[in-house]
């Protein structure tokens, strides 16, 4: 654990980047999936079967990881930027999809009422069809904080000179640094018995899935009925 936290300032910054970034990016995310989830779902939208045969399109084709980096680096010019590590979990047509076909189950009528009596379609989402999503909302939700939570591979190609890494990037360094010292050892007939190399391991996961085992409980009771309810329906 010395080891770890020899560098205190660091690890606190990549604590703070990697929880601003898991709550911003899973708060934004299930709103624009919840937007997107009811508005394909609607009977009276003529454009949803067109819309949703773009984006599952996207599930069966990639670009690969030059067009990726081009696209992020020359076009979005995000390269040492954070928005590198927001944008590009935010959305996932696999999440859509299922909020779509778990928001089939809501009855039309419901909203049908709600239109009847003046209120809107953002109004309906918010007061409405959001309360009565709670479980899909949780499941995704945890979806997508896990993923905002372990990212590091987008830290690994777009923040080369940032200040501050995700803190499984950081981590990831330590590790590999480590590694290094232990294998360099080993060539120049060096003792490596010393090199903590797996108790370095053990302290890097507990710091890094300690706070999902605290937020876990808490959307537990969903989890099960969310994906279930939402992968069935439609």
């Amino acid at each position: 654990y010395r080891l770890v936290f020899e560098n205190p300032d660091k690890v606190i910054g990549s604590y703070v980047l990697t929880i601003l970034l898991t709550v911003i990016g899973t708060g934004i995310g299930l709103l624009g999936t919840a937007m997107a989830g009811y508005a394909l779902q609607r009977p009276d939208f003529d454009y949803r079967n067109k819309i949703s045969l773009f984006i599952y399109f996207t599930m069966l084709f990639s670009g690969g990881i030059v067009a990726y980096y081009l696209l992020m680096t020359q076009f979005l010019h995000l390269k040492n930027n954070y928005l590198a590590l927001l944008l590009p979990g935010l959305f996932s047509p696999f999440n859509i999809f299922i909020m779509r076909n778990f928001m089939k189950s809501i009855p039309h009528s419901v909203t049908e009422s709600a239109l009847i009596d003046g209120a809107g379609d953002f109004r309906i989402l918010v007061r409405i069809i959001i309360p009565m999503s709670t479980p899909a909302l949780a499941t995704l939700g945890l979806f997508i904080a896990l993923g905002y939570w372990n990212e590091w591979y987008n830290a690994l190609l777009f923040l080369p000179n940032t200040k501050y890494r995700p803190l499984q990037y950081f981590l990831y360094n330590i590790i590999t640094q480590q590694d290094y010292i232990k294998n360099s050892a080993a060539a120049s007939h060096v003792r490596t018995a010393d090199v903590p190399l797996e108790t370095m391991k053990m302290a890097c996961a507990m710091i890094t899935t300690g706070p999902v085992l605290l937020f876990y409980p808490f959307v537990q009771r969903y989890f099960i009925k969310g994906i279930t309810i939402g992968a069935i329906k439609g």
